[in-house]
């Protein structure tokens, strides 16, 4: 069996990355907190994030448990799984778990920042500060019934650069997840009114929301000074890149989109 390990500091974005970096590989199984992921579909295990605290997690996820281990053995040699990636937040976690799952020495190593970018590790990270959410690459209905009393949603469909869909992923906020800082929407909606408001082209904000979802947007309405005797184009832009430096001052992450609409007051005709 060839062995493969994924590693990186938690709230990454490495369960979001698997199912693809996985597929890639040419690799049909995967270890991920405890459990056994055979093309996009739990097969065995139990997950680390049903527990109640993050010891016992960690304990879940690096197999410690003889009936857990066993069972997901079992599995592996029922499926004859020929290649495998272990997920981990450091070599050493996936090294562990390929000697509790007697799976051999791994063959080849590799780290968060291999397969997603600095721009998509800061919004995880920013995702599990703010709201403590984690991401199965599991389908949603494979959880929803286990996680009745706790945050769970579905994800995003994971499709191949063939555009074959080759998994699903899921969003839940388990229990040990109790440290996580919740900031309101006006929060966004205010600095992102200032940082306009600094701008002087700005007569006035009209609108200004922030969206989380698959992208980070900023969408704004101005109106602009008049007379417009000034380049707009590249003051628009300035104001774009304003809005950026802010949210990443603020926030520790880059905003994917920022949609700004222009409007111009029309001046009242005097009497």
């Amino acid at each position: 069996m060839k062995v493969y390990s994924l590693s990186g500091p938690s709230g990454t974005g490495k369960s979001t990355s698997a199912l693809a970096f996985a597929h890639k590989l040419g690799v049909e199984a995967i270890i991920d907190d405890g459990l056994l992921i055979i093309n996009g579909v739990k097969v065995a295990g139990v997950s680390a994030k049903f527990e109640k605290n993050t010891i016992t997690a960690v304990r879940r996820a690096i197999f410690t448990e003889q009936e857990h281990r066993e069972a997901v053995k079992k599995a592996l040699a029922s499926y004859k799984v020929e290649a495998i990636l272990l997920i981990g937040t450091s070599t050493k976690m996936t090294n562990s778990i390929a000697k509790q799952l007697e799976l051999g020495p791994i063959e080849h190593y590799y780290q968060v920042e291999d397969v997603r970018s600095l721009k998509e590790i800061q919004k995880a990270r920013f995702i599990r500060q703010t709201q403590g959410k984690h991401v199965m690459p599991i389908p949603y209905r494979q959880v929803e019934q286990n996680f009745f009393k706790r945050l769970v949603q579905k994800g995003m469909e994971i499709f191949s650069s063939k555009r074959e869909k080759i998994g699903e992923t899921t969003i839940v906020r388990p229990d040990f997840q109790r440290e996580y800082i919740e900031i309101s929407k006006h929060v966004y909606v205010d600095l992102l009114t200032y940082c306009c408001n600094q701008q002087a082209i700005v007569q006035k904000v009209e609108h200004a929301q922030f969206v989380l979802g698959d992208q980070a947007e900023a969408i704004l309405t101005i109106q602009v000074k008049l007379p417009i005797d000034y380049p707009l184009a590249a003051h628009v832009l300035e104001l774009q890149q304003a809005v950026q430096e802010s949210f990443y001052l603020h926030f520790g992450y880059e905003l994917d989109a920022i949609h700004v609409q222009v409007k111009v007051a029309l001046q009242k005709k005097k009497s």
